[in-house]
């Protein structure tokens, strides 16, 4: 059974600019994130979809994955959540891969926890 991790990251951020990236408690916010889904050990890849190289380094340097970049036209303002998500499943098709189940975890997400991860992957295996 794969399971991979999508962490959406684009650097245009327009609130905050380069939130996925500022500091919290001495390391970028997104490191966070990628550390809880290594800790949780649910998944078989863990990457983040991100049009920054910036952001694609610093991903990189705490443990995720960025195989490919992601399309300008889902590093806008209108691009939702799913339209990145399926680009991703997609391009990750076009390499040959497939994954059986797919999470979304977003990069602003320093209180989530690993427990709080498995928990919620064990409550959509009950239900499927």
């Amino acid at each position: 059974m794969s399971k991979l991790a999508i962490i959406p990251a684009r650097g245009g951020s327009k609130r905050i600019p380069r939130k996925n990236i500022k500091y919290f408690l001495g390391k970028p916010i997104i490191a966070y994130a990628i550390e809880n889904a290594i800790n949780s050990q649910l998944f078989d890849e863990i990457m983040v979809s991100t049009d920054d190289e910036e952001i694609a380094e610093i991903a990189i340097s705490y443990g995720a994955k960025v195989p490919f970049k992601r399309s300008e036209k889902n590093s806008g303002d209108s691009a939702t959540t799913i339209d990145v998500i399926k680009e991703v499943i997609f391009s990750y098709e076009k390499l040959g891969r497939k994954f059986e189940y797919a999470s979304c975890i977003y990069p602003c997400t320093p209180l989530l926890s690993k427990e709080k991860l498995k928990e919620s992957f064990y409550l959509l295996k009950k239900i499927i």
